[in-house]
C-alpha cells in the first residue's frame, strides 16, 4: 500500500471509532506511558495537543504537569518548516489553531524549550509499524524534528492497536521511534 492509502484508511478508522472507546483506550495507553521508567524520570517532557481521533493527550498534559514535569508542545514553524516546542503552564486558552487544524501553543502563553533539554517526546501518528517507524499527516515536520534530536531524548509513539501494521512504506527520511504504546 501507498503511504497515501494508509493515510486514508487510518483517517476513516479514527473518525469512526466511538468516542467512548477512544477515551477508555487513551486511558490505558496513559496509565502504559507513566509507568515507564524513562517517562518516570523525565523532567521535561514533549506531547502534541491531539485532535481528530487520535489519542486523548490532554489529560496526560495536566497529569504530567500535577507531576512537576516541563510539558512542551510542538509550534509549527511554517517559514523553517520544523517544529518548536514550547513550555506551557496549563492548557487553558494557551492554544491556537495552526494552518493545519491542529492545536499547537500560542507565543504569548508559553516560552521555547532547547531540543537539547527534552527528556522525553511522546510522538503522534496515522499508524505504526512492528519496527517503530511512523507514518504521519504528510508535511515532514515530525520526521526533520526528530532527525535532530538529542541520542538522549526517548522517543514513544502512541496509537490504537488498529494504528499497528506490519509493515510502512518508508523512506531514508523516516525514523523509527523507541516504543510504540498502544490499546
Amino acid at each position: 500500500m501507498t503511504k497515501k492509502t494508509v493515510r486514508k484508511i487510518m483517517l476513516k478508522k479514527l473518525k469512526n471509532q466511538k468516542e467512548v472507546l477512544r477515551l477508555k483506550k487513551s486511558r490505558m495507553i496513559m496509565h502504559k506511558l507513566f509507568a515507564l521508567k524513562r517517562f518516570r524520570s523525565a523532567k521535561t517532557v514533549m506531547f502534541y495537543a491531539s485532535f481528530a481521533g487520535e489519542v486523548d493527550t490532554y489529560k496526560m498534559i495536566k497529569e504530567a504537569i500535577k507531576k512537576g514535569k516541563v510539558v512542551g508542545l510542538p509550534f509549527i514553524a511554517e517559514n523553517k518548516k520544523r517544529l518548536i516546542p514550547r513550555a506551557i503552564k496549563g492548557l487553558c486558552n494557551s492554544l491556537q489553531e495552526s494552518r493545519f487544524g491542529s492545536p499547537q501553543p500560542r507565543l504569548d502563553c508559553s516560552r521555547s524549550i532547547p531540543k537539547k533539554d527534552l527528556d522525553f517526546v511522546v510522538v503522534p501518528g496515522l499508524a505504526f509499524d512492528r519496527s517503530g517507524l511512523r507514518l504521519g499527516r504528510g508535511q515532514g515536520y515530525y520526521d526533520r524534528f526528530l532527525k535532530n534530536l538529542s541520542k538522549n531524548t526517548y522517543t514513544a509513539g502512541v496509537c490504537f492497536d488498529f494504528q499497528i501494521v506490519s509493515s510502512l512504506p518508508h523512506t531514508s527520511c523516516d525514523l523509527p521511534v523507541e516504543r510504540v504504546i498502544s490499546a
